[in-house]
C-alpha cells in the first residue's frame, strides 16, 4: 500500500528578516512557525527543517527497530529514541545522531546494539538522509 503525506510552508519575506509558517496537512494536527533565526540561533518558539527532520527520523527508527525487534521474538516494551540533526550554514545538515535507550526483556546490550544498527540502516528515513553521516548510541534502560 502506497501512502503520501503532505505538507505545506507559506514563507514571507528574505530569507533572513522573513518566516514562515509550516502545516502538517495530511494529519491536521497543526501548523508551526519557522524562521532562519530557528536553525541558526535560539529556536525561541519556532521550528527549523532541522527539528522536523530530527521529529521524523526519531519516529521512522523507532518504528523500525520495533519492528526488527518483534520479529526476533523480542518486542520491546519501551524504547526512546533522540534525533539531533546539525546544520551548518554554508554546508547544510552535516549529520544526524540518534539515541535509542531500550526496554527489552529478554535480550543482551549486545543484541539491542546489533538490532539498532540494523534499524538505523533499514529505515526509509536514515535511507532518504543517505548524503549525510548518521551515527548511534544505542543502549538498555
Amino acid at each position: 500500500m502506497t501512502a503520501t503525506r503532505t505538507a505545506h510552508t507559506v514563507w514571507e519575506g528574505s530569507l533572513m528578516e522573513g518566516s514562515g509558517t509550516v502545516s502538517l496537512d495530511s494529519s491536521g494536527i497543526g501548523s508551526y512557525p519557522v524562521s532562519w533565526p530557528a536553525r541558526t540561533e535560539a529556536p525561541d518558539g519556532r521550528t527549523s527543517p532541522e527539528e522536523l527532520i530530527g521529529a521524523a527520523h526519531s519516529a521512522c527508527f523507532s518504528m523500525a527497530l520495533s519492528h526488527a525487534l518483534a520479529n526476533a521474538g523480542t518486542p520491546p516494551t519501551r524504547m526512546t529514541t533522540r534525533a539531533e540533526v546539525t546544520f551548518q550554514p554554508g554546508k547544510g545538515i552535516t549529520g544526524v545522531h540518534l539515541t535509542v535507550e531500550g526496554e527489552v526483556p529478554g535480550l543482551d546490550e549486545a543484541g539491542f546494539v546489533a538490532a539498532a544498527e540494523g534499524a538505523k540502516a533499514n529505515c526509509p528515513v536514515s535511507q532518504a538522509l543517505t548524503g549525510t553521516t548518521i551515527t548511534l548510541t544505542a543502549k538498555l534502560g
